[in-house]
């Protein structure tokens, strides 16, 4: 049971047009990643994904949806996939948000008789990944694991697991130079991409953007991806969005 003063709201398709769904972004103007965003959810909320908020304008919140229709290259029977759990900033950390909302993810999977939940994680934390040492708090165990240190982590309740599809655990690509796959489930993606295109044009770094517009696509990737990958030189480095350019020298100066 969530407590009286958790008050949360499901995104649905009459109340998406007005709810703030982005996790810190909040302009009073229109914004090119939030309104992507919003069109994204339009068609992925008939599918069954949830996107769970606090009901103010806060970044407090659960996005998941079922594995068949989740826009990432993992598999597995009858599961559920948590793209993102945010409860985020002093005013808002520690209150108990995102126990409530990972039990309401839970309950949920349970009532419509999944076999589990799942989520990406790493040997160590990244950015931009909910946390798995908070997950393994609630059962959650490593399903399986790439090359690169990124694990998949599940809570069964049938004791089957998931698992990365085969192109997930490939990492490499023929391509030189800079190439980022994203799509534009998260807000801050689309901005992102302008300023790593201008570093790129300034700096004479070689780069393409290849943007995942389709379930088959995202299945279909070369490396793990909760909406953002980045290669260079054929090489997969991370899923971290690359908000500070300095993340980027250090790909780059490899």
């Amino acid at each position: 049971m969530e407590k009286a003063q958790f008050d949360f709201i499901n995104l649905t398709p009459e109340n998406l047009a007005e709810e703030h769904l982005s996790c810190i972004i909040r302009s009073k103007k229109l914004h090119p990643g939030v309104e992507a965003k919003r069109q994204w959810l339009s068609s992925r909320l008939k599918e069954g994904h949830v996107f769970r908020k606090l009901a103010v304008k806060a970044p407090v919140f659960i996005e998941y949806a079922p594995l068949e229709t989740a826009w990432v290259p993992v598999t597995g029977d009858n599961f559920f996939y948590v793209y993102c759990l945010w409860a985020y900033g002093s005013e808002y950390k520690g209150k108990g948000y995102g126990k409530s909302l990972m039990e309401y993810c839970i309950a949920d999977a349970k009532a419509k008789g999944k076999s589990g939940i799942c989520l990406l994680g790493a040997k160590k934390q990244k950015h931009w990944l909910t946390s798995q040492g908070f997950a393994q708090k609630f059962g959650f165990e490593v399903a399986d694991t790439t090359a690169s240190g990124y694990e998949l982590f599940a809570l069964s309740f049938d004791g089957t697991k998931p698992h990365f599809l085969p192109g997930a655990k490939t990492e490499k690509i023929e391509s030189s130079g800079l190439v980022v796959y994203y799509d534009v489930q998260c807000p801050f993606i689309l901005q992102n991409i302008e300023m790593i295109k201008l570093f790129c044009e300034e700096n004479d770094v070689p780069s393409s953007f290849i943007q995942v517009d389709s379930l088959q696509q995202a299945k279909n990737l070369p490396c793990v991806f909760n909406n953002f990958a980045v290669f260079y030189n054929g090489k997969f480095q991370t899923v971290n969005l690359l908000l500070d350019m300095n993340d980027l020298k250090k790909i780059l100066a490899k």
